[in-house]
This record gives C-alpha cells, sequence and structure tokens, in this order.
C-alpha cells in the first residue's frame, strides 16, 4: 500500500523477528515490543523501554510528546505505581491514554527477565 512506511532501528532485526518496529500510516505512527534493561528493577525497565520509544519515535522526527496512547504490559500490576513515576519524569504532564494489562511474558530471561513492554501509538500531524 502507498503511504505505509515501515521502519526498524536495526536493519538485521527484520531478519529476526516477524514485525515492524515502527510502522508510520499518514499522519499516525504505531510502534510495537518497546523494551529495554530487561532483568532490571520495574522502574529501570520502564526507562529503558521508553529510551527504547524515544529512539524509534526520533526515526520519523517526533519525541514522546508526540505519543497520544500506550498500551502497557507489566507482568505484575501491582507494579503500576513504579510504571506512573517513571511516566511522570518523562512525560512531564503531557500523558498519554493508556491501558495496562498483566500478562506473562514469553521472552529470554525467564522468571527474572522482561517485567514491562509498552505498545504507542503517536500523531505526526501538522
Amino acid at each position: 500500500m502507498d503511504g505505509i512506511i515501515r521502519k526498524n532501528l536495526d536493519d538485521a532485526f527484520a531478519n529476526e523477528c516477524a514485525y515492524s518496529e515502527v510502522v508510520e500510516a499518514g499522519d499516525w505512527v504505531f510502534l510495537n515490543f518497546c523494551v529495554g534493561n530487561v532483568g532490571g528493577t520495574v522502574e529501570e525497565q520502564v526507562h529503558g523501554a521508553l529510551d527504547n520509544m524515544e529512539a524509534r519515535l526520533a526515526l520519523v522526527g517526533l519525541t514522546l510528546e508526540a505519543v497520544v496512547k500506550v498500551d502497557v504490559l507489566m507482568k505484575d500490576p501491582w507494579n503500576i505505581p513504579a510504571m506512573e513515576k517513571v511516566f511522570a519524569e518523562r512525560f512531564k504532564g503531557r500523558y498519554p491514554a493508556r491501558k495496562t494489562v498483566a500478562t506473562e511474558f514469553a521472552h529470554k530471561g525467564g522468571e527474572n527477565g522482561l517485567q514491562v513492554q509498552i505498545d504507542a501509538i503517536a500523531y505526526k500531524g501538522k
């Protein structure tokens, strides 16, 4: 389809996983599986996921300020206050709409590995 652009931070990634990290469709940008600092504390992983999100947004000339919706997947929903603390620091009051879902992760690192994944939608309008 014309007008849909798919990007990855690392081109080798496209051969490893069957999804695009960034999909730009018109004024909308979709990001999935933003993770980072896997194995760290929940706060460290939220910061890592947002760092990963910022790097992906930069591919299309955007920042966290353009994010309008996030879906946060967490292994333990009792860690939502830790996530909210990081969101307050990083989004500086310009919060996206948010849904948080508890889930188990089938990811390397096992029980002490991945705790947080964030998917996002950003707006690239004029």
